[in-house]
């Protein structure tokens, strides 16, 4: 049952036992958007601009063989284990934890995401709608130590200057931190703003407790701070400023 919390604007509480799963041999995988073989729900086409955030476990030795991919910006951000990209547009490289891969598929590419290593690997993938078309492109994000300081980091944007990687959407950034704990963080305000949980646990104000997996989606609730549970968190929250139109 999704959870809304009283207040100005929205806030939706998206537990993860409430995503959708798929179960493939190789693959476990937690949806937060159908997609698929899975069934669509007209209600839960996307939120903002983002209609894709899966987190997937990858056996060692396998993974998504050559796909094609149009018109999608791809950011996939690693907790565990590794990953393999590469495409026909000569894009290679390898992620591990607090790295990323962004991939603007603009006209047309294939790539494959494999795991070809001995350990399981653990990711977050999202995608979000450009608002631009082009050539392809690839990048390898490695943020180094640039997270041990506890702030919202820029990872991917077509908004904010100092991104490490540039999307083709003007009107969204996915922001990364690992706050640390007894502090408190002030999340970016924006029409829509998508808050996960991807380790440990956190408090978003006025909304109350994230575990791992758990998901918040604000629609103009104004300024929020979050603060990290006594084991500390890792939180991907993505600010968009439009909202993807019909498909």
């Amino acid at each position: 049952m999704i959870e809304e919390v009283p207040g100005p604007g929205a806030i939706e509480i998206r537990r993860s036992s409430e995503r959708i799963e798929t179960s493939m041999g190789w693959l476990d995988a937690l949806s937060s958007f159908p997609m698929g073989h899975h069934p669509p729900d007209p209600a839960n086409t996307h939120f903002g601009l983002l209609f894709v955030h899966q987190e997937d476990r990858i056996a060692p030795r396998s993974g998504f063989p050559p796909h094609p991919h149009r018109e999608v910006e791809v950011v996939t951000w690693v907790l565990e284990g590794r990953l393999e990209h590469s495409d026909n547009q000569g894009g290679q490289g390898v992620i591990g934890p607090g790295q990323a891969q962004h991939m603007s598929a603009g006209g047309g590419v294939r790539h494959a995401e494999m795991n070809p290593f001995d350990e399981r690997t653990h990711l977050l993938q999202m995608w979000v709608a450009p608002d631009s078309s082009g050539d392809p492109y690839y990048a390898d994000i490695d943020l180094g130590d640039t997270l041990d300081g506890g702030e919202l980091v820029p990872v991917a944007s077509g908004r904010e200057p100092g991104a490490v990687a540039e999307m083709r959407q003007k009107d969204a950034t996915l922001w990364v931190a690992r706050p640390l704990p007894g502090s408190s963080l002030a999340l970016p305000e924006a029409p829509f703003l998508h808050l996960f949980c991807a380790r440990g646990s956190l408090t978003l104000e006025g909304a109350g407790a994230l575990a791992a997996g758990d998901a918040a989606r604000l629609r103009d609730a104004g300024p929020r701070r979050v603060s990290p549970g006594a084991e500390g968190c890792e939180l991907l929250a993505w600010e968009m400023h439009a909202e993807r139109g019909p498909r």
